[in-house]
C-alpha cells in the first residue's frame, strides 16, 4: 500500500512540475557544441540575458538537464534600485519592533 502511495505521490509531483513548466513556457534553442567542448549561446539569448565575453556563470547538471544560470555580479546587484524604500527612522523604528 505505502509503495502505491509513493508513487501516486511521485507522479502527482511530476505533474505539477510539468505544469508549472509548462505555464512558464521557456524558450528553446537549440545550440552547437564546438570541436573543444564549447557552447555558443546565440546572440539573441546573450543580449536577452545580458551576457558578456568571460563572464562567469553557474552550471548546473539534473539528470539529463544542463542549466546555466547568469551570475551577478557585486557591481550589478548594487546598481539594481530597491524594491523596497523606507526611510532611515523607518528601518530604525522597525529594527526595534524585531527585538
Amino acid at each position: 500500500m505505502i509503495h502505491l502511495f509513493i508513487f501516486l505521490l511521485e507522479k502527482i509531483f511530476n505533474f505539477e512540475c510539468y505544469l508549472q513548466y509548462m505555464t512558464t513556457m521557456p524558450e528553446k534553442f537549440i545550440l552547437k557544441i564546438g570541436s573543444k567542448g564549447e557552447i555558443f549561446p546565440p546572440k539573441e539569448i546573450r543580449k536577452k540575458l545580458g551576457l558578456i565575453p568571460n563572464q562567469p556563470i553557474l552550471v548546473t547538471v539534473h539528470q539529463d538537464k544542463l542549466i546555466i544560470h547568469k551570475l551577478h555580479t557585486i557591481e550589478n546587484i548594487l546598481e539594481t534600485p530597491p524594491k523596497v524604500k523606507i526611510s532611515y527612522h523607518a528601518w530604525k523604528q522597525f529594527k526595534k519592533e524585531m527585538k
